[in-house]
């Protein structure tokens, strides 16, 4: 699948961010790599990888803030007892969990957290849109430096 979204350049980059941050289980950073390794300008790969990834952060949010049970376990495989285990963390720093919603495995479900307990919607949108973009940022920065080998890396 990868292969066949780095083949469509920005769009494939923005459709793979896109489902990375929500029910595809895969690294957008190998599809950045990809258009970056095709000669795709950076500073379009950073615009277009962090708003797709934001976007699909966003999904997760909304799909948290719907609140329905059957479309959270369904399509992010999220059960209840997590997202209440998660509650104290969501009530301690807000809106500031959205800079980490990035990460592979618990930013989905913080992210649908931050939906399900209504936190600050302006607030975690910002929030999340900064650290995709840090992400991105920093893993555009590694490719120019250490180039393809950054393929051997994840951020996480």
């Amino acid at each position: 699948m990868v292969e066949f979204l780095q083949s469509y350049g920005l769009i494939g980059l923005f459709l793979g961010s896109f489902l990375a941050a929500t029910v595809v289980p895969f690294s957008s950073e190998i599809i950045l790599t990809g258009v970056l390794m095709a000669g795709v300008n950076p500073f379009e790969a950073f615009i277009v990888a962090t708003a797709g990834n934001w976007a699909g952060g966003l999904t997760s949010y909304y799909v948290g803030h719907l609140g329905k049970w059957e479309l959270i376990e369904k399509w992010f495989r999220v059960k209840e007892e997590t997202l209440v285990r998660q509650k104290g963390r969501i009530e301690k720093y807000g809106s500031l969990i959205a800079l980490i919603t990035w990460m592979p495995v618990i930013g989905d479900v913080l992210a649908i957290a931050l939906g399900f307990y209504r936190v600050n919607f302006t607030k975690s949108a910002i929030y999340m849109l900064l650290g995709r973009a840090l992400r991105f940022a920093s893993w555009i920065s590694l490719y120019y430096v250490i180039g393809e080998g950054v393929l051997k890396y994840k951020l996480f």
